[in-house]
């Protein structure tokens, strides 16, 4: 096993390395897609070992190369306002291939559909309580249950649609990792309310395009991205080559015996580094010295504690969980550097989405999502930090959370000249908000700090291993901080009824 982890670390972090190293050299510059070579090369050295099953495997490098390969054929660069969008062609393309490959599927989807429609009361209700920012902060898309996201509104269709149990769980992660299509629940519904429909006029539309994205999705895609005003490159050019180069790794799996939940998740997920998180607007972002040391620093933490516990690991589950509590527990650990805290910042950024539904009603279905992400690691990393501090107390001794039994290496935050240097990027004697500044920059795009070129990698790993198990989205409590912290709404969550 001790291959298998090492092999699990190597992968991950070469993709994340791949990542931070591209940035660091051209952050400031202009984005070519030409830019992501680092990381497909790291890619294509994924390797399937022991009982991995290399159809899984192939299902992430294949798109990945597909992915960069197709965009280097359409565009020279993609413009920042289209890069969020990435990701979101290659679970189309892989329902629609399931669709026309399985009949049975094919009907338990169409059927699904048909339930959306005699689900209008439930539709209406969520959709309103989008509308009106009932939920708090929430993750439109997310990688677990939580409510107010699309996933929570298909679960409750899918428990009262008559299909295959298995079919229902494809269905559902086709809307968590898998992104199907770039539309986010209610954001229809919004904008015909606010257009002068009536609530019922807006429900029927909002039902209308919940379908469509199931029935259809290439196509909705397409005039997704027409609607957005997305020029970077032709979609429907990009869907139609995707699909050609898909077809035989998505008929590779089923062979295998790839539940179909992870043949939608994994093509998508592997592909959001190439012109998305290298990219022009991440090389805009990073010219910061400060934002660019903070993703460093956290990326340093997490491979050094990952390669120290080598030895000790018990179970792949343990690889993964390190990675994430590492991540997690060096940002808050840089953010309590400036005296702020998780609670302090959950509660800022509450009370300020609350407002911000006051200020801008058909804000983006999407807006909060990152918002989401980044809280919720800030929480998880506060509480391993409170612990390590009260267990600690009094002692002279370098403080070290633990993620279960294994230690977090927090010393190359210390060792960041940057970081360690706040008085260099403002008012010397009052440079005392420098971070926090810095991070409140990456709480709108945390990508490489959670980080999703990691966790991704790993998950592909797992999933290669547990393959006729649906692995999305994760059926566990994500202890989300805003519930956790100010908004109660356990209750209105699905992650226990997830199919």
């Amino acid at each position: 096993m001790r291959e298998l982890y090492e092999k699990m670390i190597n992968e991950a972090m070469a993709a994340q390395r791949a990542d931070v190293d591209t940035v660091k050299a051209k952050r400031g510059q202009k984005f070519t897609v030409e830019d992501t070579k680092p990381f497909v090369d790291a890619v294509r050295k994924m390797t399937a070992i022991g009982d991995q099953s290399q159809a899984v495997i192939d299902l992430h490098k294949n798109s990945v190369i597909s992915h960069s390969e197709i965009l280097q054929s359409l565009a020279t660069t993609v413009r920042p306002e289209d890069d969020p969008f990435v990701e979101h062609y290659q679970t189309p393309v892989v329902l629609e291939i399931l669709k026309s490959q399985d009949e049975a599927f094919a009907k338990s989807v169409d059927a699904f559909t048909k339930a959306v429609a005699d689900a209008e009361a439930r539709i209406g209700l969520e959709a309103v309580r989008r509308y009106g920012g009932f939920y708090g902060p929430t993750c439109v898309v997310d990688f677990a249950l939580i409510p107010g996201s699309t996933s929570n509104v298909v679960n409750r269709v899918l428990q009262k649609t008559d299909i295959p149990v298995e079919h229902k769980r494809a269905i559902l992660a086709a809307k968590s990792w898998g992104m199907n299509t770039s539309y986010g629940f209610g954001d229809t519904f919004a904008h015909a309310l606010e257009a002068g429909a009536t609530p019922a006029e807006a429900t029927a539309r909002e039902i209308e395009m919940m379908q469509r994205i199931y029935r259809e999705p290439v196509e909705a895609q397409a005039e997704l991205m027409d609607a957005a005003g997305m020029t970077s490159f032709d979609p429907r050019k990009y869907m139609s080559e995707y699909r050609r180069r898909m077809e035989g790794t998505v008929r590779a799996a089923v062979d295998d015996g790839v539940h179909y939940a992870n043949i939608l998740t994994v093509p998508a997920y592997s592909v959001g580094d190439v012109a998305h998180h290298i990219a022009q607007s991440t090389f805009n972002m990073c010219k910061d010295d400060v934002v660019m040391a903070v993703i460093e620093a956290v990326t340093e933490v997490m491979e050094s504690t990952l390669r120290n516990s080598l030895d000790s690991y018990r179970s792949y589950w343990d690889v993964l969980s390190v990675a994430t509590g590492a991540s997690a527990a060096a940002t808050e650990y840089i953010l309590e550097l400036d005296a702020f805290n998780a609670p302090t910042v959950v509660d800022l950024l509450t009370k300020r989405f609350h407002n911000y539904v006051l200020a801008y009603p058909t804000r983006g279905a999407a807006a909060e999502l990152h918002n989401c992400d980044f809280m919720d690691m800030i929480y998880r990393g506060w509480k391993l930090l409170d612990k390590a501090r009260r267990n600690r107390n009094g002692a002279d001794e370098a403080l070290t959370p633990m993620v279960g039994k294994y230690p977090v290496d927090l010393s190359p935050i210390h060792a960041n000249e940057v970081l360690m240097n706040p008085q260099w990027y403002a008012y010397p004697a009052c440079a005392i908000t420098v971070r926090f500044s810095a991070l409140m920059r990456l709480a709108d795009y945390p990508c490489l700090l959670t980080s999703e070129p990691v966790t991704a990698t790993m998950m592909t790993n797992v999933i290669a291993l547990e393959k006729d198990t649906a692995a999305a989205p994760v059926r566990a409590c994500k202890s989300c901080a805003t519930t956790c912290l100010v908004d109660q709404r356990q209750r209105y969550c699905q992650w226990k009824e997830a199919v």
